[in-house]
């Protein structure tokens, strides 16, 4: 399938009398085709089957009207045109525009519904090797980004967890503890087996730059002497972990890496791996993280901190 191919029955999407995962448009073939000189990213490709029901139209007019400080669209026609100008729509000729991977991601009410590989995998292990007998394993389905609310006295707050904050207290009683003594205020103290900045680092970098062509969830697993997070798909064109350490940057996603840069969730250096992730593991555990990269994944290992062992 050429290029031009490809493109016309994106624009056609779900009407065109094709599906557009079809057997004979491999995998293999669209990823290729999506590194190549820029054809087009991956997340801006039409989810077949949805609508503009699908989005939370809370979460988008905070985003609009809080954030962007943008007018908020006052009808359906208004809501599908700055939709499809932002890349969270996609525009047909036969029909209504349907939600891109990036507005399911970040914006939809259920994204794994529409998209399986929206959601997240987490399972822990009391061991080092996986197991049949789990201590809990999840898929967690909600929008990337939280739903967020100004109080009566202009107080931003928020008001609904998105999955990274979902992630983050899920797994809370397996990657740290708290002391038996009451600290300061009457408070326990909290121990961290992993540093908590870098886990979050780490998790945002595997949505961020994941492979949307491929049908896998991320991953995070815990065993009793490690955490790994597993995003899918090879590094992006020539991207190396030796570049990547060194703080070069390629966005795969750019529209997702913009809308998490204006919630606040990644800085705009992009240069999490650089100057959290690396360091704040090495201070905690005396040794970085192990990157690995192959054609199907990347892959960061973060080692357990020596103290955290005795705990588990």
């Amino acid at each position: 399938m050429t290029p031009e191919e490809l493109l016309a029955l994106i624009r056609q999407g779900e009407n065109s009398g094709v599906e557009f995962k079809r057997d004979d448009l491999r995998r293999e073939q669209q990823a290729a085709l999506f590194a190549s000189g820029g054809l087009l990213h991956a997340e801006l490709l039409p989810v077949s089957g949805t609508a503009l029901a699908d989005l939370d139209r809370v979460r988008l007019t905070d985003y609009l009207g809080r954030v962007l400080t943008d007018e908020v669209p006052q009808d359906e026609r208004g809501w599908l045109e700055r939709l499809c100008g932002l890349g969270f729509m996609h525009e047909r000729d036969d029909g209504p525009p349907v939600c891109t991977i990036a507005g399911v991601v970040l914006f939809a009410h259920r994204p794994r519904r529409l998209l399986r590989q929206a959601g997240l995998r987490w399972m822990a292990f009391s061991g080092n090797d996986m197991d049949y007998r789990s201590l809990d394993d999840q898929v967690l389905d909600a929008p990337l980004v939280g739903l967020w609310s100004v109080s009566g006295t202009g107080q931003v707050f928020r008001a609904q967890d998105g999955l990274i904050e979902i992630f983050m207290e899920r797994s809370l009683p397996f990657l740290s503890d708290e002391s038996a003594e009451l600290a300061e205020h009457l408070r326990r103290e909290r121990h961290w087996y992993y540093p908590p900045e870098a886990i979050r680092e780490a998790l945002l970098n595997a949505f961020a730059h994941r492979d949307w062509t491929r049908p896998a969830e991320v991953e995070v697993v815990r065993y009793a002497d490690r955490l790994t997070l597993t995003s899918p798909g090879a590094l992006q064109n020539s991207m190396t972990i030796d570049k990547m350490l060194a703080g070069q940057r390629s966005a795969r996603n750019p529209i997702i890496v913009e809308v998490l840069r204006d919630y606040g969730y990644v800085d705009a250096r992009g240069m999490g791996v650089r100057r959290k992730i690396v360091p704040l593991v090495r201070q905690s555990t005396g040794t970085p993280p192990v990157f690995e990269a192959t054609d199907d994944f990347l892959r960061v290992t973060l080692p357990i901190t020596p103290t955290a062992k005795h705990s588990l």
